[in-house]
């Protein structure tokens, strides 16, 4: 299958890299740029442990002073990638999560004591669960430095457009609930509804295929579960129907 990614990058290239090796082809169209431009300053005073639910929030402290201090705190990742970049970046307790954020909520409060001190949630501009309200239910206190932001692509590029109306791509990879909103927005705005209408969109949960009803009907196929691995898997199926 031709398969247009929307990640941002770095994670974009990387993903076309696992799909080349499952013998897809990928166009890369990032609807998402990541910037660590004004973002804000992590304190670590009194704190007992990280919370991390973006591989881009560890990615901020990169070449920051405060990664020496923060390296010796736990950090709660929610899933596999971003305990992977918390352990490149050489901190020394690094708690995998079960890949969602309320999963990472309900393993933080069995194991961690509220009054040992503040949790600080490394979070971008743009959040999908209010994290910290969810702990502090629980009597946690908790701080929310804003480390990144991401910024929306204001319109797809002249081959992504030519490539969507002209049906070589054979189905749309969506992670995020806000990269799928922006890809519907786009999509109308560049007057290619129709086009897409049958185009099977591939989306990492229920909550990402939600942001594309403003398209009305479009094909969509959901992930098992909300893991890249399962995405993957559901595109392998359905590139093996294609061909059957």
């Amino acid at each position: 299958m031709r398969l247009l990614v929307t990640r941002p990058e770095p994670d974009a290239i990387k993903l076309v890299g696992v799909l080349e090796e499952a013998g897809h082809e990928a166009a890369v169209e990032p609807l998402l740029t990541l910037s660590f431009a004004d973002s804000e300053d992590v304190d670590l005073d009194g704190v007992q442990a990280l919370i991390a639910t973006s591989r881009n929030a560890l990615r901020a402290l990169k070449g920051g002073v405060v990664l020496a201090d923060a390296r010796h705190l736990p950090v709660f990742a929610v899933g596999k990638a971003t305990a992977a970049e918390a352990r490149a970046l050489g901190f020394e307790t690094v708690v995998t999560g079960a890949g969602t954020a309320a999963e990472l909520v309900a393993h933080i409060v069995s194991v961690l004591d509220p009054a040992s001190g503040v949790l600080v949630h490394l979070a971008g501009d743009t959040l999908a669960r209010d994290l910290a309200g969810d702990l502090e239910a629980h009597g946690f206190r908790v701080r929310r430095p804003v480390v990144y932001r991401m910024l929306p692509a204001a319109s797809f590029t002249a081959q992504t457009i030519d490539n969507l109306a002209s049906h070589v791509i054979d189905g749309v990879i969506l992670i995020s609930p806000r990269t799928a909103a922006i890809y519907a927005g786009l999509i109308a705005r560049h007057g290619l509804s129709e086009a897409v209408r049958a185009l099977p969109h591939f989306c990492l949960s229920e909550a990402v295929a939600n942001r594309l009803q403003p398209l009305g009907p479009v094909h969509t196929r959901i992930a098992a579960a909300p893991r890249l691995e399962e995405l993957l898997a559901l595109i392998d199926e359905s590139a093996a129907q294609s061909h059957s």
